[in-house]
């Protein structure tokens, strides 16, 4: 039982990751489930309160990375709430559209399209919209892989 529930726990662990780059997987989520699997075949009481309280902070400020380093990446470059919304459905369909290469060529092209229908703003600034979506979306990366590093070895020291 004890290889099957690390097994688990880390497979839980390791589509957290792979959410990192295919948005649509709810990374944190499966980091909570890699706990929740540990509880059920070890017992939930050697998780302090405390690290329920940290793990939960960690998690508010994961849903909220996606949102900021977007929107974040878009406004620096220049680009209005069109490009914001384009670079998001961008980074949703993208991956669909043009597996693997879509999650980084969605959003830019999102965005693009954003301020070009909707914002009329130029070609020049439309393209600067876009790489400033990519931005963001790479920092986003970049920030939430660090936060669960951050989450799992608190896991990991406490079990």
């Amino acid at each position: 039982m004890e290889y099957i529930s690390w097994t688990l726990v880390i497979l839980s662990f390791v589509v957290a990751f792979i959410g990192l780059i295919y948005p649509i997987i709810p990374s944190v989520l499966f980091i909570f489930l890699g706990f929740i699997i540990h509880g059920l075949f070890h017992g939930f009481g050697e998780f302090p309160w405390w690290f329920w309280v940290i793990e939960v902070l960690f998690t508010i400020l994961l849903f909220g990375a996606d949102s900021l380093a977007n929107a974040f990446g878009v406004k620096k470059f220049g680009g209005s709430e069109a490009g914001i919304w384009g670079s998001t459905i961008g980074l949703l369909v993208g991956p669909f559209v043009i597996p693997f290469a879509g999650i980084l060529i969605g959003p830019f092209i999102g965005a693009v399209i954003g301020e070009l229908l909707f914002s009329k703003s130029s070609i020049k600034l439309a393209l600067k919209t876009g790489i400033g979506s990519l931005v963001g979306f790479l920092t986003s990366i970049v920030t939430k892989g660090i936060v669960q590093i951050v989450m799992i070895i608190l896991f990991i020291l406490v079990v």
